[in-house]
């Protein structure tokens, strides 16, 4: 049965399914940057993309551009920051205004092969961290990936606390709303906070393996650390009080073996419920980026006050199929994804491909979803079959 609102936009349609109202259509968005990139640095664009902008592509295309930005910086009050890519300085800087967790991440190389090393030097103590981009990564538009964590030895905690303890935020909400406006009708931007402390820890901080040892062996320091971050992202949150957007998300990257349903009950349940009636209270709806195997976790997620669950990977991407993540979350979080990156490339036989989505079709219906490509439409994936995806989704009646 149509529904009786037509011709709504992508960005409409998505904001409809947070407002928990119904579009026209099923809202279909997410990020081409990764198969943009690839085929700009490979030259394999296609002629009819030749001179395009990104924004340009998606709407030739027809689907919709989902951008993450940050809406804050921080000054790094106390802290002096050397950043050397191959061993040759190119970044000094005492008290930087930076973006994301400790404002280093965006110093990383993503355009030349090689290793970029951080330094943060405070009165406590200093610290290290390393990205590498690989030749592979250049090709393939992916980012750098991040070789050496912050903290390796007891010393780092307390250097790691007085940097986070003194960082002065700084609101940068114009940015978001400049970009919403740049990008109208075709996109949606997704204003990031902060991981959860719990994760911050485990993918920023130590690294997996070295966090779970320091779970055992320096049980009182990882619980302090984790507690002076809660204290940091809950004024954050506190802070975006005066972002007037629908949406914000936590860039977990939840994984289900690595923050296993023990570690989610301790570490991310309470903390989840209790940052979500903050953002709820602002009258935003709260997503994670959950693009890891969450289905040893799916009845958690539906504890946790999450609104959604964006960039949803199901198998074969990860273990969890989306019939089981759509059943395990019937009543919310909504899912923000659902179509597998794998079955858009070349040895998925066109059949299998049709045949998944038209089962994704079918199981949703006329019930609230965003979809998307998990994680995101990747280099070799193919342009034509997001094009199919949009097509049906076009045809789909809800």
């Amino acid at each position: 049965m149509k529904t009786s609102v037509e011709n709504m936009t992508i960005h409409d349609r998505v904001e409809a399914i947070f407002k928990g109202k119904k579009p026209d259509r099923i809202p279909f968005i997410d990020r081409l940057e990764v198969w943009y990139r690839c085929h700009n640095r490979s030259g394999t664009l296609p002629e009819k993309f030749q001179g395009m902008s990104l924004t340009e592509i998606h709407r030739e295309v027809g689907i919709g551009q989902q951008v993450y930005l940050v809406p804050y910086a921080f000054k790094m009050r106390g802290v002096e920051v050397i950043a050397r890519f191959n061993g040759e300085v190119f970044f000094h800087e005492v008290e930087p205004v930076m973006e994301f967790f400790c404002g280093i991440s965006e110093l990383a190389s993503v355009d030349k092969a090689g290793i970029t090393e951080i330094e943060l030097i405070t009165p406590v103590g200093k610290i290290r961290t390393q990205h590498e981009l690989l030749p592979d990564n250049i090709l393939s538009g992916t980012e750098p990936y991040l070789k050496e964590h912050l903290i390796k030895d007891s010393a780092d905690y307390r250097t790691v606390e007085y940097i986070i303890e003194r960082q002065e935020f700084i609101p940068l909400y114009e940015k978001i709303y400049k970009e919403t406006a740049r990008l109208g009708d075709i996109g949606f931007i997704v204003p990031m906070t902060p991981r959860v402390p719990f994760q911050q820890v485990l993918l920023e901080y130590l690294g997996e393996i070295p966090l779970f040892y320091a779970l055992h062996d320096n049980h009182e320091k990882v619980s302090r650390l984790i507690q002076v971050l809660d204290v940091q992202l809950t004024e954050i949150l506190k802070n975006l009080a005066n972002l007037k957007v629908p949406f914000v998300e936590f860039p977990d990257n939840l994984h289900g073996m690595m923050t296993n349903p023990k570690l989610f009950k301790e570490f991310s349940l309470p903390y989840y419920l209790r940052y979500c009636e903050i953002l709820h209270g602002q009258g935003k709806k709260v997503g994670s980026h959950t693009d890891g195997n969450i289905k040893p976790l799916l009845s958690l997620l539906v504890e946790s006050g999450l609104d959604v669950c964006e960039s949803f990977s199901p198998s074969p991407l990860t273990p969890c199929t989306f019939e089981e993540a759509w059943s395990g979350l019937e009543n919310g979080p909504i899912i923000w994804g659902g179509i597998p990156s794998p079955i858009l490339e070349e040895r998925t036989s066109e059949a299998e491909f049709i045949q998944y989505v038209q089962m994704v079709l079918d199981l949703v219906g006329d019930k609230p979803i965003i979809l998307g490509i998990g994680d995101m439409v990747m280099g070799h994936n193919s342009i034509d079959r997001v094009r199919y995806i949009v097509e049906q989704v076009e045809n789909h009646d809800i």
